[in-house]
């Protein structure tokens, strides 16, 4: 039996998407700022407890909300968050040593395994726009990059392994949205997160490194804090909203404005080759979004 969604509901796809794609952007740009002071896992660290005191900040205004960090799903969370954590590790090391752009297009093969993922184990379908989407998305990914030696050196397979891993964390995440609330996600998220991280810290470095820090910082961190916590909350209001495989090649449009951001304040080379694979994503999102409200415009 098919489920068909309202018209509305791709627009609550685009809206939340689009506020995912501006506070991730910030996030990266806040991890390689930091970097220079902080180790990685110091960052993540620092990041799930902001996340922890925005949750805390939210329980004291509205205590009625405290019953939403009840889960049937206690070892899912876990299971998640130890493989999220693990890729976006990986992925804040990719932001440190490549430039933005290129990170951005190679986490963007991710898709591809959410497609895969989401058919074989959340049971959704894959329509042709939707295989369209992800196929063009790739396709757009190669263009930016021009696979070869320089383009997959060593330290790109880095983002990579994130990549597979951030699949994994989405559907996870998605399967998580049927029984638990964007909240509850979040807070679980934030608190097993920022107590692996710290381990972490003190197993790799020993302590915390936070002496190096300067008021000149404190944008940074905030960045980092509301970045992290907001992009997640828009990002799985998003899947609530609509299937993995129409969310995530939204997420593709991230390539080119982490690459117009690293242009600007990064003096990172704009490649015309970045513009000439957008375009192929552009087109296949603009295909499955028309796709996707045909189909559900006879049952609205």
């Amino acid at each position: 039996m098919s489920f068909r969604r309202p018209i509305p509901a791709i627009s609550r796809v685009i809206l939340w998407m689009s506020g995912a794609l501006a506070f991730f952007c910030v996030m990266a740009v806040t991890v390689r700022m930091l970097s220079a002071k902080l180790s990685v896992i110091e960052i993540l660290a620092i990041r799930g407890g902001a996340g922890l005191l925005i949750v805390a900040t939210i329980l004291a205004v509205r205590p009625r909300r405290i019953s939403e960090l009840r889960t049937q799903r206690p070892a899912l969370h876990g299971l998640r968050n130890v493989v999220h954590l693990g890729a976006t590790y990986l992925w804040s090391l990719g932001v440190v040593l490549l430039p933005f752009a290129t990170v951005f297009a190679l986490e963007f093969t991710t898709p591809a395994w959410v497609a895969l993922f989401a058919f074989f184990f959340l049971g959704e379908r894959m329509t042709v726009s939707r295989f369209g989407a992800v196929v063009l998305g790739f396709l757009g990914v190669l263009v930016i990059l021009r696979p070869g030696f320089e383009a997959f050196r060593p330290t790109t397979l880095i983002v990579l392994a994130a990549a597979v891993g951030f699949a994994v964390s989405i559907v996870f995440q998605k399967r998580l949205t049927r029984t638990d609330t964007t909240f509850g996600i979040l807070a679980w998220m934030n608190a097993i997160q920022f107590v692996l991280s710290c381990v972490g810290v003190l197993l790799t470095t020993g302590g915390f490194s936070l002496g190096k820090l300067t008021v000149s910082d404190l944008p940074y961190l905030l960045g980092l804090g509301l970045g992290g916590f907001a992009g997640h909350f828009c990002m799985t209001n998003a899947f609530r909203a609509g299937d993995a495989v129409v969310v995530v090649p939204l997420d593709f449009l991230r390539v080119p404005l982490i690459a117009g951001i690293g242009f600007l304040f990064f003096a990172e080379a704009l490649d015309p080759f970045v513009f000439a694979g957008s375009g192929l994503i552009l087109a296949g999102i603009i295909w499955n979004l028309v796709s996707e409200t045909r189909r559900v415009a006879p049952a609205a």
